[in-house]
C-alpha cells in the first residue's frame, strides 16, 4: 500500500469526497482533520469512509485522561486507521486513548508541530531545539502503549532509530521545489521515507494541483 495519505483540508463535503473518489488507487488514504470534522462532523467521517480508503482522523485530541478516552470510545465506530492524540498531554492521558481505541485504530501521538521551531518552542516554555522535545515525547508515547508518533521530517530518521518499530507520521512532505506554506520544518517525500516514516501526509501539492491524481502519480514515482 502506498505511504501517501493525502489532506483533505477543506470543511465542504462534496469537495472533499470528489477529491478522495479521484485519488482511489493512487494513494494509501486520506487524512481528515479539525477543519473538515468541525463543518461535517462523524457523518462526514462516514460518508468518505464508503469510498474505501483508509482514513487518518487528525484531531489531536488533548484534555483530562477520562475526556479523552471517552472521546476516543466515541470515535470508534468510524473505524479511523490511525487518530492523534496529543503528547503533551501525558502518560495518562496517551494510556487513557489507548485502552479506548478499537483494534483496528492506530493511536500517534502529535510531538512537535512542523509549523513551530525553537523559538516558537521558547515562546511556550519549552527550551532546545525541536528535535530534543520530539525525543522526550517520542519516549513518553512509547511508554504509555501507543502505536507511534507523528514528527517532522527532521526528526524521523532519529526517531525511527530510537523506535524501529514504531509508525511514524511525517507531515509538512513537499515535493522538491514545492512551496512550503505555512511549514516551518519540511522534507521530500523520498527523503521522508528512507529516513524511515510510515506515512506521508501531503495536502497542497496533490490537493491543490490543476491535476490531483497526475500530482499523485508524479509524487508516487520519486518513491
Amino acid at each position: 500500500m502506498s505511504p501517501i495519505f493525502v489532506a483533505l483540508d477543506t470543511p465542504d463535503l462534496a469537495t472533499a469526497t470528489r477529491l478522495a473518489g479521484s485519488l482511489r488507487g493512487l494513494v494509501g488514504g486520506i487524512k481528515l482533520g479539525l477543519e473538515f470534522f468541525a463543518a461535517n462532523g462523524p457523518d462526514g467521517v462516514m460518508q468518505l469512509s464508503v469510498l474505501g480508503l483508509p482514513v487518518f482522523l487528525d484531531l489531536k485530541l488533548h484534555d483530562i485522561p477520562n475526556t479523552v478516552g471517552k472521546a476516543v470510545a466515541a470515535l470508534a465506530p468510524l473505524t479511523p486507521a490511525v487518530l492523534t492524540v496529543h503528547a503533551a498531554g501525558g502518560h495518562a492521558m496517551l494510556a487513557a486513548a489507548k485502552a479506548a481505541a478499537p483494534a483496528g485504530t492506530k493511536i500517534v501521538a502529535v510531538t512537535v508541530l512542523t509549523s513551530l521551531d525553537a523559538d516558537d518552542l521558547l515562546a511556550t516554555g519549552v527550551g532546545g531545539a525541536p528535535a530534543e522535545q520530539v525525543e522526550r515525547l517520542a519516549r513518553l508515547a512509547r511508554s504509555a502503549g501507543l502505536d507511534g508518533i507523528v514528527c517532522s521530517g527532521a526528526e524521523v530518521a532519529a526517531a525511527h532509530a530510537a523506535w524501529p518499530q514504531g509508525y511514524l507520521v511525517v507531515p509538512g512532505v513537499r515535493p522538491e521545489g514545492g512551496d512550503i506554506g505555512d511549514q516551518k520544518r519540511v522534507i521530500t517525500p523520498r527523503a521522508a521515507l528512507d529516513g524511515g516514516a510510515s506515512m506521508l501526509v501531503i495536502g497542497r501539492p496533490i490537493a491543490a494541483a490543476a491535476d490531483p491524481a497526475e500530482a499523485a502519480r508524479g509524487i508516487a514515482a520519486t518513491l
